[in-house]
C-alpha cells in the first residue's frame, strides 16, 4: 500500500482551538490568510496588492453608493475583493486536491476501498431509519396539530358570524331610529 503523503496527514491531526476573527472560508482572515498570503507574496508566489494585505476589511456599499448596514444597525464589511479571489481559487484547488486523492486511492486500492464504503453503509442504516422514524413521527405530529387548529379556526369562524350579527343588527337598527327621529322631527318643523 503506498504511503499517505505529509499533507494529507497533518490536515487530519488536531491543531487546539485558535481565537475566532472574521472568517473567510471558516479561517481566520488575520491569523491564517493574511499571513499566508503575505508569505506567498514574500516568495513571489502571489502579487497580491499591499493595500489588499493593509486593508483586507473593506465597508460594504450599496448599488446607489450608500453605506450598507445590517438589519441591527451596525456597518456591513466585506473582505477584499483580491483576497477573496484568492481564497475561492485556493478552495477550488484543494477540493480538486482532495478529489484527485481520493481517486488515486479508488484506482490503486479498490478492494480495500469498496470494502470502506460497504462498512460506512452499514454502519449508517440504523441512524438513517431512526432519522426516518422520527421525522415521520414529527410529521404526523404537526399534520394532527394543523388538523386541530384548523378545526378550532373552523368553529370559531361559526361562532363568531353570529356574535358579530347582533351588533351589525343593533348598529341597523339605530340608523333606523335616527332615520326615523329626523323624520318626526322634519315633520314637526
Amino acid at each position: 500500500m503506498p504511503e499517505t503523503p505529509s499533507y494529507i496527514k497533518a490536515l487530519l491531526i488536531p491543531n487546539g482551538k485558535q481565537p475566532a476573527g472574521r472568517r473567510v472560508w471558516s479561517l481566520d482572515l488575520e491569523a491564517v490568510w493574511l499571513p499566508f498570503f503575505t508569505s506567498t507574496n514574500a516568495m513571489g508566489e502571489t502579487h497580491i496588492a499591499h493595500d489588499a494585505l493593509g486593508a483586507p476589511l473593506r465597508l460594504a456599499y450599496a448599488s446607489d453608493g450608500s453605506v450598507k448596514f445590517g438589519k441591527t444597525g451596525r456597518p456591513m464589511t466585506k473582505v477584499a475583493k483580491e483576497i477573496g479571489d484568492t481564497v475561492k481559487m485556493i478552495r477550488e484547488n484543494f477540493a480538486t486536491g482532495l478529489q484527485n486523492y481520493a481517486a488515486v486511492v479508488i484506482a490503486d486500492n479498490p478492494e480495500e476501498y469498496k470494502a470502506q464504503v460497504e462498512l460506512a453503509r452499514q454502519a449508517g442504516e440504523p441512524i438513517i431509519a431512526n432519522d426516518k422514524a422520527k421525522l415521520d413521527e414529527a410529521i404526523m405530529m404537526a399534520v394532527e396539530q394543523a388538523i386541530a387548529e384548523a378545526e378550532a379556526r373552523k368553529a370559531k369562524l361559526k361562532a363568531e358570524p353570529v356574535a358579530e350579527a347582533e351588533p351589525v343588527a343593533e348598529a341597523e337598527g339605530d340608523a333606523t331610529k335616527r332615520s326615523r327621529r329626523r323624520e318626526v322631527v322634519g315633520a314637526r318643523a
